[in-house]
């Protein structure tokens, strides 16, 4: 599968969206399944061989986190949610039940092909098992657990080269501040959120160019954190 010919599954009840979203992607080369009601999708899912689900979160018959659960339950597929609900607790359990990022309506049609390319990627990459990753001013090897910055090797404790490789496994993409939590400190560890801000703190001052305004270390607000190689 490449990424222009990856089949995009939409699972969305309002009419005018979906015909948008396929209009959007199709235009960038995706082929375009529409399904409208949960159930539906989470068939589809597994019957058209979509390598990526859009999933609305507000569906007339299952909720789409059921749907989450459900194509979850048994496929790695990248799931995106996209959702008028800009409520943080609707993101973080949607993340929770295996969503991969959100996308809060109304949006741009070019924030959502970046994150499609970006989801799509973080599959393939992970298919691949690469354990080289290049940001900014930073190459990360993760196997000889070497860090680089501009050339010139970087010292980082223990917590703070788990704390990105975490967030490197799943690049592009949001992660909880719970998931980082658990695994990076373990699951007795995921109500202390003070410690991801003193670490996230330490990892910008030692890899990013402005620590005050970071390009690659993101936070998102109320929800977790999301490294970003380079703009698409």
């Amino acid at each position: 599968m490449t990424e222009g010919k990856a089949t995009v599954l939409v699972i969305e009840d309002e009419p005018e969206i979906r015909r948008f979203l396929r209009s959007s992607l199709g235009a960038e080369g995706y082929r375009v399944v529409e399904a409208e009601t949960g159930t539906r999708g989470a068939v589809d899912a597994g019957t058209q061989k979509a390598d990526l689900a859009i999933v609305d979160l507000g569906l007339p018959d299952i909720d789409g986190i059921e749907v989450i659960r459900k194509i979850r339950g048994w496929s790695p597929m990248p799931i995106l949610v996209l959702s008028a609900r800009a409520q943080e607790r609707a993101k973080i359990e949607a993340l929770d039940a295996g969503a991969d990022d959100y996308i809060t309506k109304p949006f741009g049609v070019g924030e959502l092909l970046a994150r499609v390319r970006a989801a799509l990627r973080h599959a393939t990459r992970g298919a691949s098992g690469k354990n080289v990753l290049a940001f900014g001013e930073v190459t990360a090897d993760f196997e000889k657990r070497v860090v680089k910055r501009n050339g010139d090797e970087v010292h980082l404790t223990a917590l703070e080269f788990r704390l990105l490789a975490c967030l490197a496994q799943h690049l592009g993409m949001v992660v909880t501040h719970r998931q980082l939590l658990r695994e990076v400190w373990g699951p007795s560890h995921v109500d202390h959120t003070h410690y991801l801000r003193i670490y996230m703190k330490q990892l910008r001052e030692k890899l990013e160019a402005d620590p005050v305004r970071p390009r690659h270390l993101l936070t998102e607000t109320g929800v977790g954190y999301r490294l970003v190689a380079d703009a698409d």
